[in-house]
């Protein structure tokens, strides 16, 4: 079995003043695992979504957290196996090929 693909989609219960006419971070979370799971249903994909404004568990996701909250980052922020792909507004064609490419 191939190594699992790990997105973790960190955002906040209220939206960040730039992107209030986008979907929330949780819902671009529940979009993009719908999609991408659609897309390759045979991909060990996991989805994790993590509140930047509640403690966090690890030192990766307490310095993302502090990142966006200083501003460094807009959220919805999402990465994929440790490396940020997108943030703000999330491009489905390009994370799905960063996928493709991993799964090659």
């Amino acid at each position: 079995m191939a190594k699992s693909i790990m997105f973790t989609i960190y955002g906040a219960k209220q939206k960040c003043a730039s992107c209030v006419h986008l979907p929330s971070a949780l819902d671009t979370k529940e979009w993009l695992e719908a999609a991408l799971i659609r897309k390759f249903p045979q991909a060990p994909l996991a989805f994790h979504y993590v509140d930047i404004d509640e403690p966090q568990s690890s030192d990766e996701k307490q310095r993302l957290a502090a990142a966006i909250l200083n501003e460094e980052y807009f959220y919805p922020l999402v990465v994929l196996n440790g490396e940020v792909v997108a943030e703000g507004n999330p491009n489905l064609k390009m994370i799905a090929e960063k996928v493709e490419a991993l799964l090659a």
